[in-house]
Parts: C-alpha cells; sequence; structure tokens
C-alpha cells in the first residue's frame, strides 16, 4: 500500500511537470520581448541593439551601442513613431508622452514614458547598459513600447530642458519590434 502512494505521488509530479512543459511550448509562460535595431543616421556610424522583456510592472532594457563619441554620454529616448525613413531620425517624431507629463529623469519624478537614462560611451565609443523602466509595457496598454522609435542622441539628456532635454541631433534610429 505504501509503494501504490509512492507510485501516485510520482506520477502525479510527472504529470505536472508535463502540463508545464506544454505550456511553454505553447508560449503560455513566455514574457513579453521586444527588440530594436538601431542603425546609424545620415553621417553617422552608430549602431546597436537593444533589447526588451517585460517584468512585471517594469521593463528590462539591455542595450550595446557602438560609434558613440568617445567617454560622453548621448541621450537615449522612445520616441512616438515607429519611422526611421528621414534619414535624419526626424519621421520618428516627438519623444512618446501618452500620459502628457514633462521630460525628465526616468529614474526619479515625473518623466515622459518615452524618457530613458543617458549612455555611457567608453573610451572606444561603445556603450552597454542594463536598466528597468516603470510605467510602460511591451504589446498591450496606454505605455506600450512596441511600434514606436528608439533614438540615440549626439549629446546627453539634460533631465530639464522641455521637452527633449536639449540632447541634440539623432545618431541612430531604431523601431522597436515584438519578438
Amino acid at each position: 500500500m505504501h509503494g501504490s502512494r509512492i507510485l501516485i505521488a510520482l506520477a502525479a509530479i510527472a504529470a505536472l511537470s508535463a502540463c508545464s512543459s506544454m505550456k511553454s511550448m505553447v508560449g503560455m509562460d513566455k514574457v513579453p520581448e521586444a527588440v530594436a535595431n538601431l542603425e546609424p543616421t545620415r553621417g553617422s556610424t552608430t549602431r546597436g541593439t537593444v533589447r526588451f522583456e517585460q517584468h512585471g510592472d517594469d521593463v528590462m532594457v539591455t542595450a550595446k551601442v557602438s560609434g558613440l563619441k568617445p567617454g560622453q554620454l548621448h541621450g537615449f529616448h522612445v520616441h512616438e513613431k515607429g519611422d526611421c525613413s528621414s534619414g535624419d531620425g526626424m519621421s520618428a517624431g516627438a519623444h512618446y508622452n501618452p500620459t502628457a507629463q514633462p521630460h525628465g529623469n526616468a529614474m526619479s519624478g515625473p518623466h515622459h514614458a518615452g524618457d530613458i537614462p543617458n549612455l555611457q560611451a567608453d573610451a572606444n565609443g561603445n556603450a552597454e547598459a542594463t536598466f528597468h523602466l516603470g510605467g510602460v509595457s511591451l504589446g498591450s496598454g496606454a505605455n506600450d513600447l512596441v511600434g514606436k522609435g528608439l533614438i540615440v542622441h549626439a549629446g546627453p539628456d539634460d533631465y530639464t530642458t522641455q521637452p527633449t532635454g536639449n540632447s541634440g541631433a539623432r545618431l541612430a534610429c531604431a523601431v522597436i519590434t515584438k519578438v
């Protein structure tokens, strides 16, 4: 009798494991993800890949960007239009701001949904960054980033100048696309 209980328990564990594997296979447990492949604007060499992953109410952003001015901070923003056709990045429009907030620092205080921390280029003009953005989502909701533009700017965002942060020219542009 004791042996049959162990067999029943093992069968139940195996069945639950199979269900869990099936859910993963059909994407039921899949975390929303997106990617943006930054391409240089006219006259620029800046390019890179930015990955986005939904983590609860936040979106984790992982960026790898090259072709930046060595040792300098560069503004980094989500823009309202997923359009990089103009050659200078201007077709991406203004900062993404669906809730009409003032421009600011994404890590503190009021800010646009499109405000992202500056990228810090190393001595070779490369930047790698990982951070969480609150109040945005991937694939649903009022502050959905999917389908929006992503821009890397020539200068740093000062986090105060309205409505852009005075970040200067647009060096690279991408469309945020759901994976």
